[in-house]
């Protein structure tokens, strides 16, 4: 009986996360994303705590919710066919919005934030639909510099548009039962912790600061695994 309960408990514990996003997800100017990407440090956390992780990092650099439509077969048949891959219940991370922000040379930039929320519900919806027994959390956003500026415009009115994006989330999580909503405290952090957590940057504005660096990713990574934690201990995994 006691082996038994042990393998139940391993088996509870064992758990799919295909994380969805950006070039912050992908590990964008980190040396070795497989290891050091904020998804990989997030898997390390996690198996620390006894979990058994398969999972796959589907971040894709400049990626706005309109590239992850499902409609738009693209992005999101990458996510679906890494989900397809997988043996068990699935737990999708999702964070976008960045890209989404901004006013010029992302796809379908500038994006509202009523169009945030319909474009993050078609997401879901398809992977729910694929998916029934899925679990989703979906993170804000993280911090910019107001002078973010590469080969799209983001700046200050960026930022705002950014910041407009929480309430859709909150929304959508308050009216499906397999969303969550997932970290909300990053922002803040690396709003007064900047400099020591993202790679300085070259643009037209000036030395702007929007991927974290490895020490950053490593901090985002924990942001991200403790919601997740508190979803699966909830559900008993």
């Amino acid at each position: 009986m006691i082996v038994l309960g042990v393998n139940l408990t391993f088996a509870q514990k064992k758990i799919n996360i295909v994380f969805v996003g950006n070039s912050i997800t992908q590990g964008a100017l980190i040396k070795q994303p497989a290891v050091d990407s904020p998804p990989a440090q997030c898997v390390k956390i996690l198996n620390d705590k006894g979990y058994e992780v398969n999972y796959a990092n589907c971040g894709v650099s400049g990626a706005t919710t309109v590239d992850f439509l499902p409609a738009a077969e693209t992005l999101f048949v990458k996510v679906a066919n890494a989900a397809g891959k997988m043996s068990g219940r699935i737990l999708f991370s999702v964070s976008l919005g960045t890209n989404d922000s901004a006013s010029t040379a992302t796809t379908g930039a500038p994006i509202s934030a009523a169009q945030y929320y319909v474009n993050l519900k078609a997401i879901t919806d398809e992977l729910t639909k694929l998916y029934a027994d899925c679990l989703i959390v979906i993170h804000y956003p993280i911090w910019y510099s107001s002078n973010t500026y590469n080969s799209a415009m983001y700046l200050e009115e960026g930022q705002k548009r950014l910041l407009s994006y929480r309430p859709m989330i909150e929304r959508l999580a308050s009216e499906f039962a397999n969303i969550y909503v997932g970290d909300t405290a990053a922002y803040a952090f690396f709003e007064h912790n900047y400099l020591e957590n993202f790679f300085a940057e070259n643009g037209r504005a000036g030395t702007f600061y929007l991927h974290p660096n490895e020490a950053g990713a490593k901090k985002l990574a924990q942001y991200w695994a403790n919601p997740i934690i508190g979803i699966l201990t909830q559900k008993s995994y």
